[in-house]
C-alpha cells in the first residue's frame, strides 16, 4: 500500500519513459512545423491545404477511414438491416442466432413476405436434405446436394488463401462452388491429394533430404504455414511457387499438368474434390490456346474436375467483361489465365461466341457434346421482352429435338456485386432479381421447358429468408457471394479492386503477400461450412412455419406482398405482372 501511495504522489520516476515521450513530442512538433511550411508556402496543388495546412489534412484521414469504418458508426444502407449482416457473422462462428426486441432498422417499403400456415409444422417434419439435378438429358447430369452454394468469385480477385478456404469449406459442407471466370486454378483443388500411384496428370516436385529436413525443423520451431513457404521457396522457381499445391505428408508440391495426354486424366471427378462449377467468361481463361481462342481439348481436361459449365454473359454490377487490375495479375494468376503478368486484364464486353442468341445456343450445344455435362448461361435481364427472346429460341430447339439450349439459366439481379466494376453500372442496369426470377420462371413454364431448364438465382442473399423468397419465386438453387465473403473474414472495407494502392485489410480479396500471410485458411474453411449449414437449417425452419414439407411445395403462392403503408396485396401474380409489364 505504501508503494501504491508513493506512485500516486509521484515519488517514483521513469526517466526512460519520460525521455521517449518528450522525444516523440519534439519529433511530432517538428513534423507539424515542416508540414505547415510545405503546405502554406511550397505546394501549389491543393488550395485547402494552403489555407488550412494542418487541420485540412484531417479531411483526408477521415475520408480514408469513411468506407472501412462506416458499418460501425452508421445505419446499414445496402442490406435491409445490419441485423442480417450480424447474422452472417454469428452463423459462421456458431454463435447464437436469436435476436431480441426488434430489428435494429425497421424494414420499410413494398416487399415480399412469407405466408405462415394456420397449422405449422415442426422442423423435423420438413425434409432434411435438399438437392437439385441439372442436365437430366446429358450423359453426366449433376445432382447438387444443396440448394445453396458459393457463387462465382475468381481466383485472382480473391487471394489464393481465400480460394483455398472457400474450396475446403465447400468440401466440408458438401455444397457447390463456382470458379468465377478466372479459370480452374490449383487452389480450387486444394483438397485433392497427391497419389503417386495415379499421378499421370500431375506435375510433382519433392525437395532434397536437406530441404525436407529444413521443413520439419521449421514446422517444429515456428508454424506449418511459414515452414511450407520456406520449403516451396527452396524447391520451386519463384514465378511458379504459388501454382503448386503442397502435401504435408509426402512433402510433394504438385499441380495439374495440362500438357499431359487426355488418357491420363481421371474419367470421373475425384471424390476428394468439392462440386465445382466451371465458369467461362468472355476472356476464355483456362480454356484458351496461345492465340486466345477456345481450346476444346483443354476444356475437356478442365471438365474432368468440374460438374458443369456456366457461360457468363453478364453480372448485375458489371455488364462488361471481367476486370482485374495489374497488381492483382501475379505470375501465378498469369499462369492460370494464359496472359502476361502485371498488366491489366479487361475481358471483352461480349462473349466471343454470342454475336447472336443462335450462335450462343450452338456453342452451348458444342460444350455439352465435349463435356457430356450440363451447360448453362448467366444473364442479367433488362425486361420481360428481353427474356422472351431466350424462351422463344429454347422452344424452337426443343421442338426440333436439339439439345443446343442451356440446361440452366443463372439470373443475376441489378444489385449483383462485383469486386471491380464501373460505378455508373452499379445498381443502374437491369431488373432486380425478384422481378427477373418471376419472368424467367413464368416463361419457361409457358413453353413447357421448366423441368429441362433449371434456374439459379444470385443477388444480395444473406439470411435464410432471403434464400427462401428466391426459392419460392422459382429458383432451383441460390448462389451466394457476399455472405460467403463475410464468413471468410470480409469486413466490407470496399478495397477489393486493389485500385490506388489500397488492399483488402484481411487478406481475402488481394494479392498483397503481407496481407495474405495472416489469412487463417482452416479457420475460415470451417466458418464457411458453418454458415452454409445454418442457412439450410434456417430455410427448413421457415418452411416449417409456412407448413411446407418439401422443396416442391414451395412456390410463389406461399408469398405475400406487403405495401409500404403496411397493407397487403395477396395476389402476388397481379403484383408482378404489373411490375414487369407496366
Amino acid at each position: 500500500m505504501d508503494q501504491l501511495l508513493d506512485f500516486i504522489h509521484g515519488e517514483y520516476s521513469f526517466p526512460i519513459m519520460a525521455f521517449l515521450l518528450q522525444g516523440s513530442g519534439a519529433v511530432l512538433l517538428l513534423l507539424a512545423l515542416v508540414t505547415l511550411v510545405y503546405d502554406r508556402y511550397i505546394q501549389r496543388e491543393n488550395q485547402l491545404l494552403i489555407n488550412y495546412p494542418l487541420v485540412g489534412r484531417l479531411r483526408y484521414v477521415f475520408y480514408a477511414l469513411r468506407d472501412p469504418m462506416r458499418q460501425y458508426f452508421g445505419d446499414e444502407n445496402f442490406f435491409d438491416s445490419f441485423d442480417k449482416v450480424k447474422w452472417v457473422y454469428n452463423a459462421a462462428e456458431n454463435k447464437g442466432l436469436v435476436s431480441s426486441f426488434s430489428p435494429g432498422q425497421p424494414l420499410h417499403g413494398t416487399r415480399l413476405t412469407l405466408k405462415n400456415a394456420n397449422v405449422v409444422l415442426n422442423k423435423e417434419e420438413v425434409e432434411e436434405h435438399f438437392n437439385v439435378t441439372f442436365g437430366s438429358g446429358v450423359r453426366f447430369p449433376f445432382t447438387a446436394a444443396s440448394v445453396v452454394g458459393r457463387s462465382a468469385m475468381s481466383d485472382g480477385a480473391i487471394s489464393p488463401e481465400g480460394t483455398k478456404a472457400f474450396a475446403w469449406g465447400a468440401f466440408l459442407g458438401n455444397f457447390p462452388i463456382n470458379t468465377g471466370e478466372g479459370s480452374l486454378t490449383s487452389n480450387f483443388l486444394m483438397t485433392h491429394r497427391f497419389d503417386p500411384k495415379n499421378c499421370g496428370y500431375m506435375e510433382a516436385e519433392r525437395g532434397t533430404l536437406f530441404a525436407r529436413s529444413v521443413y520439419r525443423i521449421m514446422r517444429l520451431l515456428v508454424n506449418p504455414a511459414i515452414a511450407e513457404r520456406v520449403y516451396r521457396h527452396m524447391i520451386l522457381a519463384p514465378k511458379e511457387e504459388e501454382t503448386y499445391l503442397f502435401d504435408p505428408v509426402s512433402l510433394n508440391c504438385y499441380r495439374i499438368d495440362w500438357k499431359a495426354p487426355m488418357e491420363a486424366f481421371p474419367e470421373t471427378v475425384p471424390g476428394d474434390l468439392p462440386d465445382i462449377i466451371f465458369q467461362m467468361g468472355s476472356g476464355l481463361y483456362g480454356v484458351r490456346d496461345d492465340e486466345g481462342e477456345f481450346d476444346p481439348e483443354r476444356y475437356c481436361k478442365v471438365m474432368r474436375f468440374c460438374r458443369m459449365t456456366e457461360i457468363k454473359l453478364a453480372q448485375g454490377a458489371k455488364q462488361t467483361g471481367g476486370k482485374l487490375l495489374a497488381e492483382k495479375v501475379t505470375d501465378a494468376i498469369a499462369y492460370y489465365r494464359g496472359v502476361e503478368p502485371y498488366k491489366d486484364i479487361f475481358s471483352p464486353n461480349r462473349f466471343p461466341y454470342a454475336h447472336t442468341l443462335e450462335e450462343l445456343f450452338d456453342f452451348v450445344g458444342e460444350l455439352k457434346r465435349l463435356s457430356e455435362k450440363p451447360v448453362g448461361i448467366k444473364i442479367v435481364l433488362a425486361s420481360a421482352e428481353a427474356f422472351a427472346a431466350y424462351a422463344a429460341l429454347i422452344e424452337v430447339r426443343l421442338a426440333a429435338g436439339s439439345d443446343a439450349y442451356p440446361d440452366f439459366i443463372t439470373v443475376d439481379g441489378a444489385d449483383g456485386g462485383s469486386g471491380a466494376a464501373p460505378l455508373a453500372m452499379m445498381m443502374s442496369v437491369g431488373m432486380t432479381l425478384h422481378k427477373a426470377l418471376y419472368v424467367v420462371d413464368r416463361d419457361l413454364k409457358r413453353i413447357g421447358a421448366r423441368e429441362k431448364v433449371k434456374i439459379i438465382a444470385s443477388e444480395k442473399v444473406l439470411t435464410p429468408d432471403d434464400a427462401t423468397l428466391l426459392l419460392a419465386l422459382g429458383a432451383d438453387y441460390v448462389g451466394i457471394a457476399r455472405a460467403f465473403m463475410m464468413t471468410a473474414g470480409c469486413i466490407r472495407a470496399r478495397e477489393c479492386s486493389g485500385a490506388n494502392g489500397r488492399h483488402c485489410p484481411v487478406g481475402l480479396a488481394t494479392q498483397d503477400r503481407k496481407k495474405r500471410a495472416s489469412f487463417l485458411i482452416e479457420q475460415k474453411a470451417h466458418r464457411v461450412a458453418n454458415y452454409h449449414r445454418h442457412m439450410l437449417e434456417g430455410i427448413r425452419g421457415l418452411m416449417a412455419v409456412m407448413g411446407v414439407r418439401t422443396r416442391e411445395e414451395l412456390d410463389h403462392t406461399r408469398l405475400s406482398v406487403r405495401d409500404g403503408d403496411g397493407g397487403r396485396n395477396r395476389n402476388v401474380d397481379a403484383y408482378f405482372e404489373a411490375a414487369v409489364t407496366g
